[in-house]
């Protein structure tokens, strides 16, 4: 995900995107602490894209409300 393309969702796509990204997240962190996880870069990418579309979302309420 870049972006680009989440600029391009809706509020409503974004809410979705960001309650999946917190699914794997969590579901990233049990792998962890039962040492199934093999790449634990995933979990920094899941956050990171996380933050990105919560950061987005922020943006366009923001500009909602001017």
């Amino acid at each position: 995900m870049n972006a680009q393309e989440l600029r391009a969702k809706t509020p409503d796509q974004l809410r979705e995107d960001l309650a999946n990204l917190k699914k794997e997240s969590f579901n990233l962190r049990f792998q962890q602490a039962t040492g199934q996880l093999e790449n634990t870069a995933q979990i920094r990418k899941a956050r990171r894209s996380a933050a990105l579309v919560k950061t987005i979302l922020n943006e366009k309420a923001a500009a909602a409300a001017e």
